[in-house]
């Protein structure tokens, strides 16, 4: 099996997991920088695989994280193995973190990094941190941890920003934040990893605008992509089905590992596009603009992650 090139780790993802994943033909691996349309994917892809918008489990129960250190290895293993479906799997793990096969789809979804960073904000306000780190204990022990805060409670994970008292402070944060997979270096990493393999096969990058904005066309290319035939007759159910208004009135049943949100209905928070302009004045947007440029990354990837727009 072709080896990853690079390794990451933190806190709560270990890439080396992959290392020896037992990959069937027909895997397809969600690998997005967080806040990115994960979940959103994850639905896509069980609506396409079930053909029905009636699940035979929770869908973080279908669609697995490997990585996450909430969670046993040898657990996540069996469980996958057991799988009888066509498997899709979460992971925050950039493209070069990951074996590459020929025969397993890759799918990566890219957004403008300020509406990924105040949907952050929002991921971390609801996240009980108490429960969180109390399941990565539980499943891989205490190594990596700093120990107890102050109050006796466990710290937040180490790269996360911490919770500082305004938006626009947090903001920030989450923008010069340098953790290995949070924050605008590793968001814009991950994508240069896709946007570098966008020509390969079995690679498909999307954007999260022009997905809200052709929600059926983008899954009619998905099953053409995944070699899926989906019935005429059944299109309109499963587009409805994967819309965020639906999604959010089923959050119980789609918000991942639900004991640790303080709210799962707020996992599906807005989902909305260009709420940073809330935040940045004109002297804000240029000190954004220069921290990218300083990523020296190409900038018709730069153009795409904040505009869409064709590929090539």
């Amino acid at each position: 099996m072709p080896q990853p090139t690079a390794l990451y780790q933190n806190v709560l993802m270990d890439s080396t997991r992959w290392h020896d994943f037992p990959f069937r033909d027909g895997d397809i691996v969600i690998s997005t920088p967080p806040k990115c349309g994960t979940t959103w994917m994850q639905m896509i892809c069980a609506l396409l695989i079930f053909q029905s918008t009636d699940f035979p489990q929770p869908l973080d129960a279908m669609s697995l994280w490997p990585d996450l250190l909430t969670r046993r290895h040898e657990q996540n293993l069996a469980e996958l193995a057991a799988q009888p479906h066509r498997r899709f799997l979460k992971t925050h793990i950039p493209l070069d973190g990951l074996p590459y096969l020929d025969q397993v789809e890759y799918v990566c979804i890219g957004r403008d990094p300020r509406d990924a960073a105040i949907s952050w904000d929002n991921h971390i306000e609801n996240t009980d941190f108490a429960v969180l780190m109390g399941r990565r204990v539980a499943a891989v022990g205490t190594d990596g941890l700093a120990g107890p805060g102050p109050d006796g409670e466990p710290e937040r994970p180490a790269g996360l920003p911490e919770r500082l008292d305004s938006a626009h402070d947090r903001f920030w944060a989450w923008i010069d934040n340098y953790d290995v997979l949070v924050g605008l270096a590793a968001m814009v990493h991950h994508l240069d990893t896709f946007w570098r393999a966008r020509h390969l096969p079995n690679v498909t990058l999307l954007h999260y605008d022009e997905m809200k904005a052709d929600l059926d066309g983008t899954m009619r290319r998905l099953a053409a992509r995944f070699g899926i035939e989906v019935p005429a007759q059944r299109w309109p159910e499963l587009v409805r089905a994967a819309r965020f208004d639906q999604m959010r009135g089923r959050s119980r049943e789609l918000t991942p590992d639900l004991a640790i949100w303080y709210d799962p209905t707020r996992f599906f928070h807005r989902g909305e596009t260009g709420q940073w302009r809330e935040l940045l004045d004109a002297e804000g947007e240029r000190r954004y603009r220069d921290k990218v440029q300083g990523l020296g990354v190409d900038p018709d990837l730069v153009r795409w992650i904040h505009q869409g727009g064709p590929l090539d």
